[in-house]
């Protein structure tokens, strides 16, 4: 046995680190649960946002005229509350007439889906015949209505929560935002080291210009479409001429879908007075016009180039946003996608993903 002998080593431990990108991965699919199923909250505080950024030129405008701060942001909160309760009083009072004729459409629309549904099973006839039988019978496949009833009606409740909030807590939100600014803007950049913060005021700053162009060039949008929607429909001689307008140029604001989706309000309302496929073809040649004029015109005239964004990234952001919040989603896609790019400009590591975004 020799003098020296070398003591037992420790056990070896096995340590589990997470990787860097496992992370990113999971801090992701949290943020998207976040946003997924905080739906409500998280659409409330983004409008307010936007609604705050667009009342802003009218409360410094008061400000200098030497009304308060303060009284000036109330003044303009009650304005756009009686502009909103207008427009919605008269478009409740439009919904209903056009509720009060819907049996009228109904019984057109449900003699074209018979009409639709015998030529499938016409085809589908055919295909038995000419396809093989093996003798085999067809499992009846289960009923799935209750599933889907009950998916509606969750959906549905979601939504009217969603609704509850913005109704009730965004006046608020875009009172305290705009009254407090100063507070807000100099609290927001305390919560970065002092050395970022002259790069964070900068954010800050194009993100409030990218964010106001963007609203009042496409209010400005949306205006000029409901105008010229609503004289084409009135010169075809169409019931409802306003409320369809109106639905067209809300439809304006989603990108490229909405210039389709603009079609379907008149065709339903077509379908109670013309037979003929000429008048369809009519309104969807006269929509398209008017929605391709109006987002490749006037929009960038009125937007400039702030916005900066190429075609696949909205439509990118159109798909991710929409699937994620639904409608609201499809609206709310361009700003949010215009603010990560304003983001991702001025932060030196994610410069990459804003020439991405950029045009």
């Amino acid at each position: 046995m020799s003098a020296t002998q070398t003591p037992p080593s420790p056990p070896s431990v096995v340590r589990f680190t997470v990787s860097s990108f496992s992370g990113r991965i999971i801090a992701a699919a949290i943020i998207l649960l976040f946003l997924y199923y905080a739906a409500g909250v998280v659409i409330t505080l983004l409008l307010s946002i936007l609604l705050a950024y667009f009342l802003d030129p009218a409360v410094e405008f008061l400000e200098r005229l030497r009304v308060p701060r303060t009284l000036g942001a109330m003044v303009m909160v009650l304005i756009l509350a009686a502009v909103l309760v207008g427009v919605g009083y008269g478009l409740w009072t439009r919904a209903v007439e056009f509720g009060a004729g819907w049996p009228k459409y109904s019984t057109v629309l449900q003699h074209v889906a018979a009409s639709v549904q015998g030529k499938i099973r016409g085809i589908e006839g055919k295909v038995s015949e000419i396809a093989p039988s093996d003798g085999s019978a067809v499992a009846p496949v289960p009923s799935t209505e209750t599933g889907i009833v009950h998916m509606l009606i969750l959906r549905g409740m979601g939504s009217l929560y969603a609704l509850f909030l913005e109704v009730t807590f965004m006046p608020f939100l875009v009172l305290f935002m705009l009254a407090e600014k100063r507070q807000v803007w100099h609290g927001t950049l305390q919560l970065f080291p002092a050395s970022r913060r002259t790069q964070v005021k900068e954010t800050l700053e194009d993100l409030r210009d990218v964010l106001r162009d963007y609203l009042t060039g496409m209010t400005v949008v949306a205006l000029l479409v409901i105008a010229a929607s609503t004289f084409f429909f009135w010169g075809l001689d169409m019931e409802f001429p306003i409320l369809t307008g109106i639905v067209s140029g809300l439809l304006n604001m989603v990108p490229y879908i909405g210039a389709v989706l603009a079609w379907l309000p008149p065709f339903v309302i077509a379908l109670g007075r013309w037979n003929t496929i000429g008048h369809f073809i009519l309104i969807a040649i006269a929509l398209m016009i008017i929605h391709v004029l109006a987002l490749n015109l006037v929009a960038p005239k009125l937007v400039g180039r702030r916005v900066r964004l190429n075609a696949v990234a909205i439509t990118v952001s159109l798909l991710f946003w929409g699937w994620v919040w639904g409608g609201m989603g499809l609206v709310l896609a361009i700003p949010i996608t215009a603010s990560l790019r304003v983001i991702c400009d001025h932060t030196e590591s994610w410069k990459p993903i804003g020439r991405w975004l950029s045009d």
